[in-house]
This record gives C-alpha cells, structure tokens and sequence, in this order.
C-alpha cells in the first residue's frame, strides 16, 4: 500500500474509533432531555398534577465528549434569586460539549412558578419553602413534587452537586458558600474541596444537617446523604442581576470544571478563605416592618443593634441585636416581615 493511501486510511479509522467510542458511551438522559456524547440538549423536566397543578423544570443536559464526572448545578431553588438563574444561561452558551469530559446538567430555574409569581421563600402555590421538603414525594404537594423530581432525576444522577442560590427578593447579602460538615471524613474533604474551588472567600460551616436520606430537607443535604459531595452558595442579593454578581457565579462554575478537570488548563490559584463556624439566624418575633441599621458584610460587636421592628403604624415592637461578635452574612433590606421570618444572620471565625 502506498504512503499516499495510508494518511486517508489512518484518518478514517480514527474517525471510526472515536465514533465507536462515543457510542460505546451512549446518551445522558434526564427526564426526556437527551444529549449524545459532544453534544448539548435543553428541554423540561415535567413535574405531573397532582394534589395542586404540576409544572415543569427548565434543563440543560451538556454531554461531554469524553468520559468525566457528572456535575448538577441547581439554580432557582428560590424564585426570586436572579443572579444564579441568568448566569446559567451564559455559562450554557460558553461551554463547547466537544472540550469537556464528563456531563453537566443545569437546572435553570428548580421553582418555576415561584420565579413566575416573584415570591420570595414560599411556592405561590402550595405556601412550602423548596428548600425545606426534600428528597420530596411523588404524591406530595407542588413543592415537594418539584423536590421528589430533582432528586430523583438529577441529584440521583450527578457525582457532585451545587445549589446556587443568592439573597432572595428581599435580603441584602455579602457572598459567601455554606459547606455542610456530615462527620464523613472522605465525603466532607470532597465537599470542602469543592467549596474553596468555588473561589468565595468566605465559607460558612455547617454541623446541624439532618443525616436521614429520607429526610434530607435541603438540596445539598440530599446529595450529602446520598455519600455525593455538594456545596451551598450565595452570590448575589434583591433581585438584582448585575455583572457583580452574575460573573460571580460563572467564575465559581468554571473554577469547579478546573477543579473537576473536566476542562483543560490549570485551576486558578486558591484564595485565601475566612472560615466562619458560629452562625445564627435572627428571626422575626412579630409580623411588621423592619428597619435594618447594618449592611452585608459589616462587622458587628455582641449586642450591635442590627434593626428594629414595628407595628403597621409605627410603634415599636422590638430591637434586633447581633447575639455575637461577629460579621453580617446578610440582612433583611424590605419592610415587610411575617413572624418567623429571617431578618438577618451573623457569623464568625473559630474562636
């Protein structure tokens, strides 16, 4: 055979080889979006009737070309935190399926009807907070269908998980990432791992998650009592979409395809990260108006006055204090409050 016909012949049988593989690998699936090796697919996850009117979950399955770990990235958890859900759809359009090993499935937006209505915490359709009824039920009401559905079809289906979320509608927030301590030595180091990639320099400890799978309530949770690494962050406030806090988002993304090595090139050096392992949620004793006197990020002595809350004519109901030294995570910067309800939180370093 002549050097000539050789090249030609090379060259198919390596177009053959990688298309053998490729199909050796097969599709991703979730729900009824499905994407083949190389390539991208977007649709809806559908949540069916059930007690309440069902709904459906915007997806995006990006399937690598290579082999890889799977990466969920949930946004919209709460419909009112804007600065996750537009910056999935930037990092969408960024990634090239054809230089990436292993699959990312973005959940654009987990509480539709949430984010339709403009509510803050709760479903306008059932009054649950989604970020409170997981792993969820097949039979349950909207929220924990919803819940029942991300769990089964994308956290079931991911090697790591990121829930993204910001201050919601009404709370001014400075950035930071929670990671959640299970006393898993392997799984926490992972999870750790992951939330210094990310790249906020602030990370909040946590150490009160409930260790039933059946019983996870929150959306890293569940992946964490299903021995899958994941990570909390918090990158934006009040409904705000500015590019202050949507690149926050698409940095920490690609920080974490580094991290992964599901792209190439090296990832970015590692800030230095404060750590805060005391962390309280003031709540609201009353409903009312509230009046913050502090802002995100600022650092408060034990008994700072951090806002007060009055009746609907003014007259004063109560003084809301840092119970702690601390620094303010995030506080409420909306009048309006029901009893129950954040109005701020403080954290800090190891003492």
């Amino acid at each position: 055979m002549t050097r000539k016909l050789l090249f030609p012949l090379f060259g198919l049988l390596f177009l053959l080889a990688a298309a053998s593989e490729a199909t050796a690998r097969g599709p991703f699936r979730v729900g009824t979006v499905e994407a083949d090796p190389g390539k991208s697919a977007s649709g809806f996850l559908v949540v069916p009737d059930g007690v309440d009117k069902g709904t459906q979950i915007p997806v995006t399955v990006i399937h690598g070309a290579e082999d890889g770990p799977v990466l969920a990235l949930i946004a919209g958890t709460h419909g009112y935190e804007y600065a996750p859900i537009i910056a999935l759809q930037v990092i969408r359009r960024q990634i090239d399926p054809h230089e990436l090993s292993g699959t990312i499935i973005l959940v654009h937006v987990a509480n539709l009807p949430s984010f339709l209505g403009r509510t803050v915490y709760y479903s306008p359709v059932d009054g649950k907070n989604l970020n409170r009824v997981y792993p969820g039920k097949a039979d349950g009401t909207l929220s924990e269908r919803i819940a029942h559905a991300i769990t089964t079809e994308v956290i079931a289906r991911a090697h790591a998980v990121v829930d993204l979320h910001c201050g919601d509608g009404n709370e001014a927030l400075r950035p930071y990432s929670y990671w959640t301590k299970t006393g898993k030595a392997e799984l926490d180091e992972r999870s750790r791992a992951m939330a210094v990639a990310f790249g906020l320099d602030h990370i909040v400890i946590v150490t009160d998650r409930p260790a039933d799978p059946q019983a996870s309530v929150y959306t890293d949770n569940t992946a964490l009592t299903r021995g899958k690494p994941a990570i909390t962050t918090e990158t934006g406030q009040i409904g705000e979409t500015g590019p202050e806090w949507v690149t926050l988002v698409e940095r920490g993304v690609w920080n974490l395809l580094h991290h992964f090595k599901m792209i190439s090139g090296d990832a970015p050096a590692v800030e230095p990260v404060v750590w805060l392992d005391k962390n309280e949620v003031l709540r609201s004793p009353q409903t009312g108006i509230f009046y913050a006197t502090v802002k995100p990020g600022q650092t408060v002595a034990a008994g700072t006055l951090l806002g007060t809350l009055t009746d609907f004519f003014g007259n004063p109901l109560a003084e809301i204090r840092a119970p702690f030294a601390g620094m303010v995570n995030y506080v409420v910067a909306t009048p309006p409050v029901s009893q129950g309800e954040p109005l701020a939180m403080v954290s800090r370093p190891p003492m």
